[in-house]
């Protein structure tokens, strides 16, 4: 259902079953699949400065709640929820079952792995690569400037099954490597070794993660897919396992 509020540009698809929220805008050279949820006072497809083409792909079962802003020249996968006032700029490639939480800011050219869950208020700055299966929390700030302000741009890597805890911040360039966990109020100026608890301001390394034991479940609470998996297939430790194979 579209709403009669809603302004619907040419040269946009609609798929079956979606849905246009009041006094939302979908502009030219939005592609929305199938059986997507566009909520009330949106803009979709803003076609930015620095967009390096005209088109935004959202493929099926989206949904994307009120007043967020999606650019152009972006590719989403199946299945995203956002919170609300979500920013995604151009340039911007996601994968499949992503999550991005109220007010959270992803700057252009950055690339978002299938599995991450982001929640609200995090920046994610321009030219940063999020892996898979990664989790970041509140108020965590990816960073991109050496020298503010500058032409310099470095961004932050975050492999695959890395969590960061809220309220940090890595600087730019830093990697925070496969199964690693970052400490809340941590401030990274150093890249995070595999599987290592990093925390402090500047962060240092503490242990291995796997030293870190679970206050309810009397075990190892890393890596996390031992014990968490809600949302996730069943196959998820395996998954961890077989990169964490490759990396060794």
């Amino acid at each position: 259902m579209i709403d009669k509020t809603a302004i619907i540009e040419d040269g946009v698809f609609i798929g079956e079953n979606c849905s246009i929220g009041p006094f939302s805008i979908i502009r030219t050279g939005s592609h929305i699949s199938p059986n997507s949820s566009i909520g009330s006072f949106c803009d979709v497809g803003v076609h930015g400065p620095n967009s390096q083409k005209a088109e935004l792909k959202i493929l099926e079962n989206a949904i994307i709640r009120s007043h967020s802003v999606i650019y152009s020249g972006s590719e989403i996968g199946r299945n995203l929820k956002t919170g609300h006032h979500v920013t995604i700029r151009e340039n911007s490639k996601i994968g499949n079952d992503v999550q991005i939480g109220t007010l959270s800011d992803i700057q252009g050219d950055c690339s978002i792995g299938s599995f991450t869950r982001l929640h609200s208020n995090v920046h994610i700055g321009k030219h940063s690569v999020v892996g898979e299966y990664v989790w970041i929390y509140p108020y965590v700030v990816l960073t991109n400037d050496p020298h503010p302000p500058s032409e310099t741009v470095k961004g932050v890597t975050v492999e695959d099954f890395a969590v960061i805890a809220t309220m940090s911040v890595i600087l730019p360039g830093i990697r925070v490597n496969m199964g690693s966990l970052v400490g809340a109020h941590s401030l990274v100026t150093k890249d995070v070794p595999f599987e290592t608890l990093v925390a402090g301001v500047p962060a240092r390394a503490i242990k291995n993660v796997k030293e870190i034991q679970h206050e309810d479940l009397n075990e190892p609470a890393y890596p996390w897919p031992t014990h968490f998996s809600r949302g996730y297939a069943d196959e998820l430790l395996k998954e961890y396992d077989r990169r964490r194979r490759e990396v060794l």
